[in-house]
């Protein structure tokens, strides 16, 4: 098949939407035409997606494919980009002036004009529609998926110790300043909490202040290879977000098999269903119970580990990249 569709490689890489990039790249038909790069969200990635766009020869009902946020101003054919959601307009922390601007001049225009809008969650379509205003018939769920390496089979990280694993960035929707007060109350001191990534001075002095520094691991950047043993290393995966189009560490930490604490909000309930413990990411004491309960709790933990499992197997990147697919065949006919 010749020239299946221009996508944007750009946004390809180990983790968010990369990962998504990456898992669907792989899954488009030869023909696919790729425009290469590597920082969709800068200003020379603004600028480097209107001139490469250019520069290609198109053909009539070539479909232009994003699986990030950032379509090209200028093109003019078939249109099909990807939403994960509106962090940048819903939470305070991640918003701008500018990104404010470009979501209302650019990504809103480019929502009416293309064929289609794909996204990973319910929750996530549900608000593209309240703030756009497309048509319901235009956003379309194609969901997010699991690599068969997440699974219960294989090494375990044994650190010596149980541990409780938040894979997070630094970011402030991640809302480690209530998981640490919520685990100052915990009641199983030799459980430890492993965050993932950098180790900022005011997690630190937090941990500190609340008498837990011996009780936090701060693990760094955690090799793509390694997390597959870190889940299943792990007592239990917990994601207190207080914003998430989707969660992708709670779906993995599921398909390891390992008991999952998670938020209440946004796409989370969504993703776990009934195989996880919601609690409410505002409330330290309401994050305290959900842990000792899926610490302490035999019973359950045995039920969450197989409703778990289940339900990770209901997210496969195959499917994923079956429906990107029919969008995309859709517009071509």
């Amino acid at each position: 098949m010749l020239d299946f569709c221009v996508y944007d490689a750009r946004w390809v890489g180990p983790h968010g939407i990369g990962r998504f990039a990456h898992e669907v790249r792989s899954r488009l038909p030869e023909g696919t035409i790729d425009i290469p790069g590597t920082d969709p969200v800068s200003w020379r990635g603004l600028l480097e997606i209107e001139v490469q766009t250019q520069l290609i020869r198109r053909r009539p009902g070539q479909v232009f494919f994003s699986p990030g946020y950032m379509p090209p101003i200028s093109w003019r054919g078939p249109l099909i980009f990807t939403i994960h959601d509106l962090i940048h307009l819903d939470v305070a922390a991640e918003a701008s002036r500018f990104k404010t601007l470009y979501y209302n001049h650019v990504v809103r225009p480019a929502i009416a004009r293309a064929q289609a809008v794909l996204t990973v969650s319910e929750y996530s379509r549900q608000r593209i529609l309240d703030w756009s205003g497309a048509p319901p018939e235009k956003v379309v769920v194609v969901g997010n998926g699991v690599d068969s390496a997440f699974s219960p089979d294989g090494l375990k990280y044994d650190p010596g110790y149980p541990y409780v694993l938040y894979v997070r960035n630094t970011k402030p929707h991640k809302n480690v300043p209530r998981l640490l007060e919520a685990f100052a109350q915990l009641d199983v001191p030799e459980v430890k909490l492993m965050l993932s990534g950098r180790a900022d001075e005011d997690t630190r002095h937090l941990a500190l202040r609340l008498g837990i520094l011996d009780r936090v691991v701060f693990a760094g950047r955690i090799p793509e290879a390694n997390l597959p043993s870190y889940y299943r290393g792990a007592a239990v995966v917990t994601m207190p977000s207080l914003y998430e189009g989707f969660g992708l560490p709670a779906l993995e930490g599921m398909a390891c098999g390992v008991p999952v604490v998670v938020s209440n909000t946004t796409s989370l309930p969504e993703v776990v269903g009934d195989a996880g413990v919601l609690v409410d990411p505002m409330d330290p004491a309401s994050i305290a119970e959900g842990l000792y309960r899926a610490l302490t709790d035999t019973a359950l933990r045995a039920d969450l580990r197989e409703r778990g499992l289940i339900r990770a197997r209901r997210f496969d990147w195959d499917r994923v990249g079956a429906r990107v697919r029919h969008e995309l065949r859709r517009e071509k006919i």
